[in-house]
């Protein structure tokens, strides 16, 4: 029968155990070889045993998270990693940091695609091409800048436009309108209604689409006594703030819908740009909402003050 080895005489043979065999070891400190070398097998087993035990708790684990992951992206599927991120931690996460929820991406093949349309036709007559006043421009308060743009929906087999007016401060949507034709009328439309809710801005921003070209819309902004601004032909990033509202509002409400009509897309988009300016936080905003931004910084244009009470 084997005699169980002691632990502490187990420990002291493997460390006094330089220069000498394992046999003559366990004859010096007088115990049985077969049950050294038994309780060091029990031992490999006992560390095998617990290693597979830790790999199966980080198995678990990240199955778990995987599953939150899923979870959170199919309640939002347009959250990049760093949105989702935040929403998770938000929502009793906290492991969900950036890396690994950028990880967990990579892992489950989800990665976001961009379809490229090119919306914007200049005029063909011959315009008055106006700067672009926003070049290296801080933007301190809401109000002194606003830009707009038109973006093509597809519904039921043919196009219809959206326009719309944001604040660049506080990214809040101040009007927007939907039309089945390119005519000047819906944009100066979108206009007026913006200006009656929020006031006159310091500075409009557009690209150099006909319809802001256009004498119409011109003379409209020049009524109101508004500096005009608009991008330099082919600078899409000069118009950024907007063109990243369209992929939100495509990404996050159209392509998530089929609907058939304009009243059904109107009732759609009325909803989700609600929800947009008074529930969604906004990465560019350092996660606030727009809706509140604005609030904070509305301050009256030309006010010499203004500088301070933002700051």
């Amino acid at each position: 029968m084997y005699e169980l080895v002691d632990e502490e005489i187990a420990l002291e043979l493997q460390a006094t155990g330089i220069g000498l065999s394992i046999a003559d070891q366990c004859r010096l400190l007088k115990i049985n070889r077969a049950s050294y070398y038994r309780w060091k097998a029990q031992q490999e087993q006992s560390a095998r045993e617990e290693r597979q035990r830790q790999l199966d708790a980080r198995k678990e684990s990240e199955l778990a998270f995987a599953t939150a992951v899923l979870d959170a992206w199919e309640a939002h599927p347009a959250y990049g990693y760093r949105k989702l991120s935040h929403y998770m931690m938000q929502t009793g996460h906290p492991e969900a940091t950036e890396k690994r929820v950028r990880l967990m991406y990579q892992r489950l093949g989800i990665k976001g695609l961009r379809p490229k349309f090119r919306t914007t036709r200049p005029p063909k007559r011959k315009f008055k091409k106006y700067p672009y006043l926003l070049r290296g421009k801080a933007i301190s308060y809401v109000n002194q800048v606003w830009a707009t743009d038109i973006t093509y929906i597809k519904l039921d087999g043919r196009m219809v436009y959206l326009t719309a007016i944001i604040d660049l401060y506080s990214r809040k949507i101040l009007s927007w309108g939907l039309s089945e034709t390119m005519e000047t009328e819906f944009c100066i439309d979108c206009l007026h209604e913006a200006v009656a809710g929020y006031g006159v801005p310091a500075i409009f921003n557009t690209d150099c689409g006909s319809q802001f070209c256009s004498n119409e819309f011109i003379g409209a902004l020049q009524g109101y006594g508004i500096e005009i601004s608009m991008d330099g032909i082919g600078r899409c990033l000069d118009n950024i703030f907007i063109e990243r509202t369209w992929l939100t509002l495509k990404y996050e409400c159209i392509f998530l819908h089929d609907w058939r009509t304009m009243k059904e897309l109107e009732a759609g988009l009325s909803s989700f740009i609600f929800s947009f300016n008074t529930e969604r936080p906004h990465q560019g905003l350092d996660y606030q909402i727009p809706d509140e931004v604005y609030r904070k910084g509305c301050f009256p244009v030309g006010e010499d003050d203004t500088k301070e009470q933002v700051a």
